[in-house]
C-alpha cells in the first residue's frame, strides 16, 4: 500500500510527493507521532481542548499523571508547536497552557478517537472477556 508521501512519486509526480513518511525509520514526524499518541500525549491535548490551564489545573483533570511526566509532555508538545505556554511575570508567576491552532486540529482529531472508543467499550470488554477465557 502506497502512502501519501510515496503515491506522488509511484505515479510519476515527484513534485506532488511529501517529505515525510511516518513509516521510515528517520522520519521526524515519527517523534511528533509519539508525542501525540503517548497515553499522557492524548490526554494532555484532550483536556486543553476544553480551554486554557494552569499546570496544576492540568495536572487535576488528567487523573494519575505525575508531575514530572505532566511537565515533559508539555515540554514536548510545545517544542512540537501543539501548546503555547504563556509565562506571566507577575508575583509569584503565573503559566497558562493553551493549545495552538495546530494543536486544536489534532486534538479534535483525538477526541473524535477517544469517542470512538468509549462508545464501544462495551464491545471491547466482551472481546477482553472471550479472550481471558480462552487462556485461561
Amino acid at each position: 500500500m502506497a502512502t501519501e508521501s510515496t503515491a506522488g512519486i509511484a505515479a510519476g509526480h515527484p513534485e506532488e510527493a511529501l517529505p515525510y513518511d511516518v513509516f521510515g525509520r528517520a522520519c521526524p514526524s515519527r517523534c511528533v507521532l509519539k508525542n501525540v499518541t503517548h497515553a499522557w500525549g492524548s490526554l494532555t491535548l484532550a483536556a486543553l481542548y476544553d480551554g486554557t490551564f494552569r499546570f496544576n489545573e492540568l495536572r487535576r483533570r488528567v487523573e494519575g499523571v505525575s508531575e514530572k511526566m505532566l511537565s515533559q509532555t508539555l515540554h514536548a508538545l510545545e517544542r512540537d508547536g501543539l501548546v503555547h505556554r504563556d509565562a506571566q511575570l507577575t508575583n509569584p508567576p503565573r503559566v497558562d497552557y493553551r493549545l495552538t491552532d495546530l494543536g486544536r486540529e489534532v486534538a479534535g482529531r483525538l477526541i473524535e478517537l477517544i469517542s470512538l472508543v468509549e462508545e464501544r467499550m462495551p464491545e471491547v470488554e466482551e472481546a477482553q472477556r472471550r479472550y481471558d477465557e480462552g487462556r485461561a
